[in-house]
């Protein structure tokens, strides 16, 4: 099932389907994530965040030590800031960079 457009998650002791364009921001909790979506739900889903990114689509970007957006769902980068939905996130000048040249390649 090669180019699917889901996942399934654990969280509270259900397996809830998540659509990947409705994941806005993924932060982390230490062993721990909170999975943010466009319908403003939130779940806390038991992986650390270095082996999530591994297994998410390419439209997906860790921009801090604590975050990874959805490129697809970002409404604004401005003065370093990414804002999606009501969320503001600093970009980590370690990753800024690499995520400048992905918001370039999206550019009309």
């Amino acid at each position: 099932m090669e180019n699917r457009s889901f996942a399934f998650i654990k969280s509270d002791k259900k397996l809830v389907k998540l659509f990947y364009h409705d994941i806005t921001v993924i932060k982390g909790l230490g062993n721990y994530v909170e999975i943010h979506t466009l319908h403003d739900k939130k779940y806390i889903y038991y992986k650390a965040l270095k082996d999530l990114i591994e297994s998410l689509p390419s439209e997906f970007m860790r921009i801090h030590n604590s975050y990874i957006v959805n490129l697809t769902n970002i409404e604004v980068f401005e003065d370093n800031q990414v804002v999606l939905k009501d969320q503001k996130i600093t970009v980590a000048k370690s990753y800024r960079e690499c995520f400048v040249n992905s918001l370039n390649q999206l550019m009309l």
